[in-house]
């Protein structure tokens, strides 16, 4: 932002409860200065391909509210947030390509940093405490990986989500349907304060704006476009979290879901995604490969002791990686014959220190 005046002018707009992102973003591609449209006259907002003519109306009775914009901005800090809009550096880079990005956010904490991965995970509210374990364990192997978690701390699956990247001491961030200062719902304000440090909480929406039931798919946009990919726990055939995958398909986001059994109703929706054509995440690995992340045992989990292995067995295994190799690249990297290279394979595979992802491709194994 140029100015301190532009700043106050775009906040006024962006506080607008009748102006969506397109409109904002299009009011600017006209006139390039938000003071400028500020000085708008009715007839000119309404003119083709602006403002419908009730926008327009009520944008001029708007600008009544240009103080109380200033007095609230300035007030942001009192309230530990600060306001980001989609001209600043800082503006998360994932969001810019969006035809329907937030013109500004509102921000508790830090936002997702734009070099490292990130991952949605969302599912049931009404989840069962096998589908929140499994959520817990996926989410903090990701977040050992330096994946960023993304959901909307939401009981259920998106609380469970939150828990586990924080429990594994990665960063895990909340897009709110509500303002960014208000903790909703009530229950999760552990995990609330605890990402004001180990991540963030944001919204498109302003300070003390109360949770009203349209906000929440409108947030989901939010949810799957910070995210290289969207994993699915636990949703019913109609559940709201295909909303957030129907975001996710459209902004070119990769789609995961966990499997369950057929007669589960709370997998109904998992296993309509698979058959549609989502990835089938058995593990957190198959998220990771994905990811391309070079990741290490942490925390719960640590590599394997090869103390007791041969000479040859140790450099075969240190050619090898958590993301499966095919067997090519291995003869390539160990320099030995493709026979012998396959024994060593099979006696490491039954040893336990390496898996077979597909023909051909080795790992090792966690």
């Amino acid at each position: 932002m140029e100015t301190r005046d532009e700043i106050i002018y775009l906040y006024w707009l962006w506080r607008a409860p009748f102006l969506g992102a397109v409109s904002i973003r299009r009011l600017f591609g006209f006139c390039g200065c938000f003071r400028e449209i500020y000085n708008m006259e009715e007839t000119e907002l309404s003119q083709p391909g602006l403002l419908s003519p009730r926008q327009a109306k009520r944008l001029c009775e708007w600008k009544s509210q240009l103080n109380e914009s200033q007095t609230e901005y300035e007030k942001l800090p009192d309230k530990g947030l600060h306001f980001v809009s989609f001209l600043d550096t800082d503006y998360p880079q994932r969001l810019q390509n969006l035809q329907d990005a937030p013109a500004g956010l509102c921000v508790l904490g830090k936002l997702p940093e734009d070099h490292r991965p990130s991952v949605a995970i969302v599912g049931s509210r009404g989840s069962s405490a096998y589908g929140e374990q499994l959520t817990e364990e996926y989410a903090a192997a990701l977040a050992a990986g330096q994946v960023q978690i993304i959901s909307g701390l939401a009981l259920g699956i998106d609380a469970s989500a939150h828990r586990g990247a924080l429990r594994a001491g990665g960063d895990t961030f909340a897009v709110l349907g509500c303002g960014a200062n208000f903790c909703y719902p009530s229950l999760n304000y552990p995990l609330y304060e605890a990402m004001k440090s180990k991540g963030g909480v944001l919204s498109e929406f302003p300070p003390d704006t109360k949770p009203l039931t349209h906000h929440f798919p409108m947030r989901n946009r939010i949810i799957s476009g910070l995210s290289d990919a969207v994993l699915v726990v636990e949703a019913k055939e109609r559940s709201g979290s295909l909303i957030t995958v129907g975001h996710a398909l459209d902004q070119g986001r990769e789609v995961f879901a966990v499997p369950g059994r057929v007669t589960d109703h709370l997998s109904a929706g998992c296993n309509q995604l698979i058959q549609q054509g989502a990835h089938m995440a058995i593990s957190p690995n198959d998220i990771l490969d994905y990811l391309g992340v070079k990741y290490q045992k942490g925390l719960r989990e640590r590599e394997k002791s090869t103390n007791g292995l041969a000479k040859k067995e140790k450099m075969l295994y240190s050619c090898l990686d958590f993301k499966p190799k095919h067997l090519d690249e291995i003869i390539a990297l160990s320099g030995l014959s493709p026979g012998e290279c396959m024994g060593i394979l099979l006696e490491l595979e039954l040893s336990g220190y390496v898996y077979r992802s597909a023909s051909h491709y080795y790992g090792k194994k966690l």
